[in-house]
């Protein structure tokens, strides 16, 4: 496969690392490249601190003045099809990581995720105006469909070499638009190991005469859709009943509230937003990690939410027969390997080091399996104590740095700010100057 070295021995990795969180950052990534058998180089890249030469990102994008950094945070205890992940998140939020690897602990203790996708297949759109006969022009243009899947193939041959390429085409017809009839011709192409913009644009553009001349009318738009709705990953988990249970709230109230809460995201739409935000809270910030494009995948997350002609919840929970609870997810993820970021950016290419994924499907499904725990995360917490308790305790540590703790006193004005749950930072300067005596 393209950017992989299929052939290459897996790694063993235990991604239970007890006592992670207690260490020092560089103690982290020194435990981390030795369960992992990271390289130096990768070891420096996700360390950061000047990762991305200046002269390197001058050539990512235009009008370079510096680069920006985010925090690389690494999620522990995920198991997926029965083999451990340890996986990269960069994301400036607190508790995301945090959320997703204790999800991932109570999936571990249940059998993990179970996850399966579909062939990395793109679209790309050809856009015809000006047609007299649009239905017509829609069974002229079927009709030559062997010699525009050959014509684009010819496009990308390496692609085709390697067992993708254009496997077939779709014709839409739209009788009625602002701008009159509309024929818009769909190239399905397996991209392999890449996200496949650039060759599904490039094929587009490439059967454009033939489209326009079959069809009687001007081609304009030659452009890949990120609904990338043929190129689907699904993540499931199945959990017992009591382990869900946290405090004084069981596990059957726990579950109970799960159900529901999805429930309103399912039919309500100013739900599914907020409930759909926080599945791309955990998504987001692995496609980030890796180099790949995360506003294509929130564009897709999104049409896809709204297919059925309502915006609805990306997840389903339900309560089994066997009396498990059972959280699903499908969705759209054009993941990458090969091209842009994911082979100029050190730290991606750490990243994926570190994931040692063999294929971008596999990327895929490790992403969709991430965002369904941050689901989880979520409606647990609201199923019981409430999103903020949590979340405002980790957010108390950044408020300490902002009043300027340092050191220790991070913790401890944290802790404090916690406790009184009043975490504001005038309250997080009363404290530091109580600990320094000023």
């Amino acid at each position: 496969m393209v950017g992989t070295d299929a052939e290459k021995p897996r790694r063993a990795v235990n991604s239970r690392i007890a006592g992670f969180r207690d260490l020092e950052p560089s103690e982290r990534l020194q435990k981390l490249a030795e369960i992992a058998g990271l390289s130096q180089s990768d070891t420096h890249a996700l360390r950061g601190g000047g990762a991305l030469p200046l002269a390197l990102a001058n050539g990512m994008i235009e009008n370079v003045v510096g680069t920006f950094d985010l925090p690389i945070g690494v999620a522990t205890n995920f198991t997926i099809n029965g083999r451990d992940y340890l996986i990269p998140m960069a994301v400036e939020e607190p508790s995301v990581v945090a959320a997703a690897s204790y999800m991932a602990k109570i999936a571990r203790d249940n059998g993990g995720f179970r996850t399966s996708s579909t062939d990395p297949v793109m679209i790309a759109q050809v856009q015809v105006l000006g047609t007299n006969d649009p239905n017509g022009a829609r069974q002229r243009i079927l009709e030559r469909r062997d010699e525009i899947v050959a014509t684009a193939n010819e496009k990308d041959k390496v692609l085709v070499g390697l067992g993708g390429g254009c496997r077939d085409i779709e014709v839409n017809v739209f009788e009625t638009t602002p701008v009159g009839p509309m024929v818009i011709v769909h190239l399905l192409v397996d991209v392999r190991d890449a996200m496949g913009a650039n060759t599904v644009n490039t094929m587009a553009e490439g059967v454009a005469p033939m489209v326009e001349e079959l069809a009687g009318g001007p081609v304009r738009l030659r452009i890949l859709s990120n609904l990338a709705d043929r190129r689907l990953a699904r993540a499931r988990m199945e959990l017992s009943i009591d382990s869900l249970a946290t405090g004084e709230y069981s596990g059957d109230r726990i579950a109970q509230g799960i159900v529901e809460a999805c429930a309103m995201a399912i039919v309500d739409p100013y739900r599914a937003a907020t409930h759909n935000k926080g599945i791309m809270n955990g998504i987001d910030p692995v496609v980030v990690a890796t180099g790949n494009d995360w506003r294509a995948i929130e564009a897709g997350a999104h049409a896809w939410a709204a297919r059925a002609g309502r915006y609805t919840s990306l997840t389903r929970w339900e309560i089994s027969g066997v009396g498990t609870l059972v959280g699903c997810i499908e969705m759209p993820m054009a993941l990458g390997l090969v091209g842009g970021a994911t082979r100029t950016h050190p730290a991606a290419q750490a990243s994926l080091a570190l994931l040692d994924v063999r294929s971008a499907q596999e990327l895929s499904e490790i992403a969709v399996a991430v965002g369904l725990a941050q689901n989880m995360a979520a409606l647990r917490a609201l199923a019981s104590e409430g999103i903020q308790r949590g979340h405002m305790t980790l957010h108390a540590r950044n408020i300490a740095i902002v009043a300027g703790a340092t050191g220790n006193q991070i913790e401890i004005v944290a802790g404090e700010l916690a406790e009184s749950q009043d975490v504001r930072v005038d309250r997080a300067k009363e404290i530091l100057r109580r600990l320094t005596g000023e």
